[in-house]
């Protein structure tokens, strides 16, 4: 891979490059200085108000992050969006729905927008999803929209990058909108009814309410916002049910021991990643493994005390 001068891209990424910005996230996506760019870059971090969108396909998540832009934009707020797409088969990019669908926004010299391929990766967003923040963070953004592939109940990972999110739901999607379901019913701040126009919409909320009255124990239920984002209806409601998250969380300690769980989540998973990693170059350079393997198949060894072996010798080195 080309070398790049981290320190001139982070430089200029903190004084607003958009081009220097777009290398940076590409280098993490492609596992290339992650480290020396997050490092660089930390001392310049938390100022971002991090929102996720997540929903089932077609329930008009871009059209909701769009409007959302154009009221945040019209305060003069910096928006960032990640738009996580599925893999391409072929290319292992994203496949561009969402820029498509936000492209009005690319001439706007506020609004970074960044499509991400999931790259397999599991939860509906990108393994680099968390260094994308970051970097748009550092950026300058005021607001970070992440919004999930849509895969339905399998999206609880964006809860693990974000301030507040929102679970969308439309009007007659079968199933009982998923609403007997756990998962991403779960992890709603702010539930969106979108699509409000359409025959159905009045049941869909009586049966997140019934849902959220099931055995509840939390002190906030999630409010329940009616939009219909295709003609900007709604909107306004629910940038104030967004600015009363924050509010709640900042009157109850909670925001900034929201983001400390985060991090130490995030501090889990990197040490868990480092330790694989260090555990398969440790198998693949061992050139005993071969004969500690057929040792202990002759011997009868168990698996656990050769792992156990293997680790310590790691442990060591």
């Amino acid at each position: 891979m080309k070398k790049y001068n981290i320190e001139s891209l982070v430089e200029k990424t903190l004084k607003g490059d958009t081009v220097s910005t777009a290398k940076l996230i590409s280098l993490c996506e492609n596992s290339y200085e992650n480290e020396k760019i997050i490092k660089l870059i930390s001392p310049n971090l938390g100022n971002a108000y991090v929102i996720g969108i997540t929903g089932a396909p077609g329930v008009g998540k871009s059209t909701l992050a769009d409007k959302l832009i154009i009221n945040l934009r019209k305060q003069n707020f910096k928006v960032g969006v990640i738009a996580v797409d599925p893999t391409s088969p072929f290319s292992g990019g994203a496949i561009l729905g969402d820029r498509i669908r936000l492209q009005k926004h690319s001439t706007d010299e506020n609004v970074f927008i960044r499509s991400m391929a999931s790259r397999g990766h599991l939860g509906g967003i990108s393994s680099a999803t968390g260094d994308a923040v970051k970097i748009l963070d550092a950026y300058g953004c005021d607001f970070i929209f992440i919004e999930t592939v849509g895969v339905g109940q399998s999206e609880v990972e964006v809860v693990k990058n974000v301030d507040t999110t929102l679970v969308i739901l439309i009007p007659g999607m079968g199933d009982e909108i998923q609403a007997i379901k756990a998962g991403v019913m779960e992890i709603a701040d702010v539930f969106v009814v979108n699509k409000a126009d359409k025959d159905g919409v009045e049941r869909t909320v009586l049966e997140i309410e019934m849902l959220q009255n099931l055995g509840n124990t939390q002190d906030r239920l999630a409010p329940i916002c009616k939009v219909i984002a295709r003609d900007n209806k709604g909107i306004g409601d629910l940038g104030k049910a967004i600015h009363q998250h924050y509010v709640y969380l900042q009157e109850n300690k909670l925001y900034d021991a929201n983001r400390k769980k985060r991090y130490k989540m995030e501090l889990k998973q990197i040490i868990h990643n480092k330790l694989l990693e260090r555990t398969h170059q440790l198998v693949k350079e061992n050139e005993k493994i071969e004969k500690i393997i057929d040792e202990a198949y002759d011997n009868k060894t168990d698996v656990y005390s050769i792992v156990n072996k293997l680790l310590d010798e790691s442990m060591k080195n």
